[in-house]
């Protein structure tokens, strides 16, 4: 029987063969590719993270100082910094016994916008929703 030039058994074992291993050698092509791939973005993502965590990093350290800087326009001894949700609380007015104005202040370098959180924040503020509580233990 002559199909496509197979004519014997053996042809079989050889046509299955050639077969297996293309086979093989097409699996251990890709997952040689693959490893590669993993492992290059792997290092990227790292880098990534890494040049995220600095930005973070200066950030906070500027959000810190920012009352030493000569474009905060309260006295650092009014100001008091939470860090999260907003950056500060500032009492204007407080330390020289004048009449108060209470201002949250967030502090934003670059291109940084308000994350959600912090528009919310700002929001509440705009629309007067702020009261004062008294918690008596």
């Amino acid at each position: 029987m002559d199909f496509f030039g197979v004519e014997t058994p053996r042809d079989i074992c050889n046509i299955l063969l050639g077969l297996g291993g293309g086979a093989g050698l097409t699996w251990l092509l890709m997952n040689l590719i693959f490893r590669f791939r993993i492992k290059k973005l792997s290092k990227e993502a790292a880098r990534d993270a890494l040049n995220r965590s600095r930005h973070i990093l200066k950030g906070q350290a500027a959000e810190q100082l920012a009352p030493l800087s000569g474009s905060f326009a309260y006295l650092p001894s009014d100001s008091r910094f939470l860090g999260s949700p907003i950056d500060y609380m500032i009492f204007n007015g407080l330390s020289e016994d004048q009449e108060l104005e209470i201002v949250f202040l967030e502090i934003k370098s670059g291109k940084a916008q308000l994350t959600s959180r912090e528009a919310k924040i700002k929001e509440a503020v705009k629309a007067g929703r702020v009261r004062w509580e008294e918690l008596r233990l």
